[in-house]
């Protein structure tokens, strides 16, 4: 299986540091090889479509915004 890569889109605050906590359950639990990054840049979240955060991204296709999902949740988002 190839590496994805998951990016964790936010300024930073408590709500983005769990979804990144989150996700990093999500990807353990599955098994995968991911790339996990956290772009806290205002400018660069816009450039992704993205007004409202905590966002996650999956290989470059916004998957939630605005929401802090489950690890359960990521799990489901990463095997679809």
């Amino acid at each position: 299986m190839s590496s994805i890569q998951v990016e964790v889109l936010g300024s930073g605050c408590k709500k983005c540091q769990q979804l990144e906590t989150n996700v990093r359950a999500a990807i353990a639990a599955l098994g995968l090889e991911a790339e996990v990054l956290h772009i806290i840049d205002p400018i660069e979240i816009a450039n992704r479509g993205v007004m409202a955060t905590p966002a996650l991204t999956v290989n470059g296709s916004v998957v939630s915004k605005g929401k802090v999902p489950s690890s359960a949740e990521i799990q489901r988002l990463l095997s679809a």
